[in-house]
């Protein structure tokens, strides 16, 4: 399940990486990298920190789905249509990439035997690293740094994983109840535009 829901986000944050390369005027190679960046840049980033090799670079699949991905974009010229990114469809197919994504930083940062500061920056990283990283080289404010819930809803799963292990109650019915509670909170916080106070 948990596999199936990394593809679906894999697919989603791929989208909103090719369109915001489009939005930026990059040329193929930059909105490619823009693609790669949104998809895999928090994954690598996570894996680096614990001195593991980054899981795209030994799995095809991921890579292949983005390369398809982008190539379909192209040749039907949804860079010529209106985006995609606010559409029901995409919003939750982006929320469950978020929290499975989180889900996986958690676990590796647990399997990694850190502390509650380690599992919230992996859980965070993994999930929205890549998109900052994109948004940092296109010369543009992160998107996680605008949008009030996104990046908070990364640390909320952070936080109640680490809980779940402090009392050794990681299992699939644990993850699963984390899963459908962060994908639940991410879209009722989207269509009820919840946001953190400005400073």
């Amino acid at each position: 399940m948990f596999e199936v829901a990394e593809y679906i986000g894999i697919i989603a944050f791929a989208i909103s990486g090719f369109f915001v390369g489009v939005r930026a005027k990059l040329d193929f190679l930059g909105v490619l990298i823009s693609v790669f960046l949104t998809a895999f840049g928090g994954g690598v980033i996570r894996d680096i920190i614990v001195d593991k090799t980054p899981y795209v670079f030994t799995h095809s699949m991921p890579g292949i789905i983005v390369v398809s991905l982008m190539v379909t974009l192209i040749v039907f010229k949804f860079h010529k249509k209106q985006s995609i990114e606010n559409r029901p469809l995409f919003i939750v197919s982006d929320s469950i990439g978020l929290v499975s994504f989180s889900i996986t930083g958690a676990l590796i940062a647990l399997e990694s035997e850190v502390n509650l500061t380690g599992v919230l920056i992996l859980s965070f990283i993994t999930a929205v690293g890549g998109g900052i990283t994109r948004d940092v080289i296109i010369n543009e404010i992160p998107f996680v740094f605008k949008t009030g819930f996104y990046g908070t809803v990364s640390l909320l799963i952070g936080v109640l994983m680490f809980l779940f292990d402090a009392f050794e109650l990681v299992n699939i019915y644990s993850m699963s109840l984390v899963f459908l509670l962060g994908v639940f909170i991410r879209i009722v916080a989207y269509y009820k535009k919840w946001s953190i106070p400005l400073v």
